[in-house]
């Protein structure tokens, strides 16, 4: 089960690229990432607590590589990302006099990855970034797989582009100094990866998801890895969405819509969301018929007892007119040709997309 500075490659062609799992790689970021910083000019982009609390670190770890290393700060939290704060990022980096050879460094949370990915992705039309995921949630999720973007007041991620990184860092001693409610929050993605297509992972969680909690390296360590090599899978056969990588977005209708009832300030934590998300799509599978209510409640048991939420009633905007959260739905990424789009479940472990939801039956299942 121990899974020590492991590698796994997600095979993209020319643009493939590792992702580094293990203890000690911010300090020895050289080591993984001359490749790509060697004689070039880094800039660092983090918000203002990873900044503070790491910042020299990675620095200091990139120092004998780099020709010149910049850092430039956001605030923490969700409401950074946002086009003006993309904006004046840009502006910022333009000021330091870049070229093409600048490589971005995205340090901290998923908030973090997918600003920074999206900067990279449109600076001088394009200039290479490494990801050095600082959260649970950004190591076994966002920091993999090149989507990027910022919310609109529409909606969440709804301006972005595809643009992968040269390379993923997942230090796991970082996660030592992670908020609680930060690490379940990125528990919640954890426990995806299992219900979408690996029955046996959750097995594994509810025997041992409290040990990941408790920041047991072990336990931690083989989780991110499951999930990474989960991920790496899924967007190795489908890099842009066209099919089987929809399934990484079971629970996340339900959880984009609840995150802009609570309009992104700070009541609600992206993987709260997410968690509640997944319970609510068992439950909306169990009322289509698809599934037993003894899967549902195996799930939900077991969300509630990471202490996660887990059903609308168990957030804080849960509450909200299901027309309300209806209409935020629509606006999702995955809505097609005008009709609702969900990730539904036949089994635990056994995700597929529904597309053409019939909205009588959703606003059924939100008013019981």
């Amino acid at each position: 089960m121990k899974q020590n500075n492991t590698a796994i490659s997600v095979g993209l062609a020319e643009r493939s690229y590792d992702i580094h799992i293990g203890s000690g790689l911010i300090d020895n970021a050289d080591t993984y990432a001359a490749p790509f910083t060697a004689d070039r000019h880094l800039v660092i982009i983090t918000d203002d607590n990873v900044g503070a609390a790491h910042g020299e670190r990675l620095k200091a770890g990139l120092v004998n590589s780099a020709r010149k290393i910049d850092s430039l700060h956001v605030p923490a939290g969700e409401a950074s990302k946002s086009l003006l704060v993309y904006g004046r990022l840009l502006d910022d980096i333009l000021a330091l006099g870049v070229d093409r050879s600048t490589v971005i460094i995205a340090f901290g949370g998923g908030v973090i990855g997918d600003l920074a990915g999206y900067v990279a992705a449109s600076l001088l039309r394009g200039v290479d970034f490494i990801q050095v995921p600082t959260s649970l949630l950004a190591q076994v999720d966002s920091s993999v797989g090149g989507k990027t973007g910022i919310n609109m007041s529409a909606g969440k991620n709804l301006v972005g582009a595809f643009h992968q990184p040269k390379l993923v860092l997942a230090d796991t001693d970082i996660l030592a100094t992670l908020p609680e409610r930060e690490l379940r929050a990125g528990y919640a993605e954890i426990v995806k990866y299992g219900l979408l297509g690996d029955a046996e992972f959750f097995e594994w969680l509810e025997a041992h998801g409290q040990n990941v909690l408790a920041r047991d390296e072990t336990a931690i360590a083989y989780a991110v890895h499951a999930s990474c090599r989960a991920k790496a899978d899924i967007v190795a056969a489908d890099e842009r969405e066209g099919g089987v990588r929809a399934l990484l977005n079971l629970g996340h209708t339900f959880a984009h819509a609840f995150e802009a009832e609570a309009g992104y300030d700070g009541r609600l934590l992206h993987g709260e969301a997410v968690g509640a998300g997944i319970g609510m799509a068992f439950g909306f599978s169990r009322h289509l018929g698809l599934i037993s209510g003894q899967d549902e409640m195996r799930v939900k048991a077991h969300l509630k007892a990471m202490n996660l939420p887990f059903d609308r009633a168990s957030l804080p905007a849960g509450n909200a007119d299901p027309a309300r959260l209806i209409q935020h739905m629509y606006k999702d990424k995955k809505t097609h040709k005008g009709a609702l789009t969900f990730i539904l479940l036949n089994a635990i472990g056994t995700a597929f997309v529904k597309r053409n939801v019939d909205e009588d039956s959703l606003t059924a299942f939100l008013e019981t």
